[in-house]
């Protein structure tokens, strides 16, 4: 019996920052099968940037933990969650706010989750404090739709 994603992959690293560029491009790769536009993919790696990097600057802080990434495509869709066992988040609705940042000494621009609400179709937060927290983004690829207008020009 087949499954209700086509496909699917999960990563884990370390929370280093230098391990944000190797989540882009793992995740990029997964969903190139998908056959997106440049301007797609370049979408879906700016938010997995962010989120990424929400992940280690923000959930761990100082401390060293493991990120996860987990890529499901279904059909034309492709969803990925990323989560950490980080501090949380105690206020989401505050952290969603267009430049708000924890860290404005690290020059943090406050700009991640709206970056990622922009690029993606879907963007759902969910965090408990003291234990962590997972992002869940989902983004249609219009292939489908470009072939039917193609066709029917």
């Amino acid at each position: 019996m087949k499954g209700l994603y086509d496909n699917e992959m999960k990563l884990e690293f370390k929370s280093k920052t230098n391990n944000e560029a190797f989540a882009r491009i793992t995740v990029a790769a997964f969903v190139s099968q998908l056959d997106p536009t440049i301007d797609e993919l370049s979408d879906i790696k700016t938010a997995v940037s962010e989120a990424v990097t929400n992940s280690i600057i923000h959930g761990y802080e100082d401390e060293e933990g493991i990120v996860k990434v987990y890529a499901r495509i279904f059909k034309d869709t492709v969803e990925i969650e990323i989560s950490d066992n980080g501090k949380g988040i105690s206020n989401i609705e505050e952290a969603r706010k267009p430049l708000y940042t924890s860290k404005p000494n690290l020059e943090r621009s406050g700009m991640g989750f709206t970056i990622m609400e922009s690029f993606m179709d879907e963007v759902k937060i969910e965090s408990t404090l003291g234990l962590g927290t997972k992002i869940i983004m989902r983004k249609r690829i219009m292939k489908i739709d470009k072939e039917l207008n193609e066709e029917g020009a």
